[in-house]
């Protein structure tokens, strides 16, 4: 439950922040090997996406394996080429999207496991997905918006 609430309270907060970042500053890569701020908010749509898969999937499924190339999603999706305000609103939406799942799943579901690893087996619970999550979610928020480094 406090997962859940500090997801809500994560939406709240930093899409006001992410808001407030103009066009330029979201499209500037710090070097051609890097995401833009744009890109990164994108690969945390990514995550998003593959999180709310894994939340679902691990309910009816024993140890489905649900895995992502993060920069080859980034590239594919192109979000260097969106609009902000789509990537901001999309992020918020898919995190609301989160939070209703987790909120109405049984608990007995947070010790449901998921496999994550790309060559080898890497089982984790849903309930420590979701906590993991929300820490990758802060390290990037807290890159993008130039605040203190959250180390993931």
């Amino acid at each position: 439950k406090n997962t859940i609430k500090q997801l809500q309270n994560i939406i709240e907060e930093y899409s006001e922040k992410l808001k407030q970042l103009n066009e330029q500053e979201f499209s500037l890569k710090p070097n051609p090997d890097k995401w833009s701020k744009k890109e990164e908010l994108g690969h945390m749509i990514d995550s998003a996406h593959n999180n709310l898969r894994r939340f679902i999937v691990a309910q009816y499924e024993t140890n489905p394996k649900i895995t992502y190339e993060q920069d080859t999603w980034v590239r594919v999706l192109g979000y260097a080429q969106q609009p902000p305000v789509k990537l901001i609103n999309l992020w918020m939406m898919l995190n609301l999207q989160i939070y209703f799942i987790l909120e109405k799943m049984p608990a007995e579901m947070g010790e449901r496991m998921c496999d994550t690893g790309k060559e080898q087996q890497q089982l984790h619970s849903v309930k420590w997905l979701a906590e993991d999550y929300l820490k990758h979610m802060l390290h990037h928020l807290h890159h993008i918006l130039e605040l203190e480094a959250i180390a993931y």
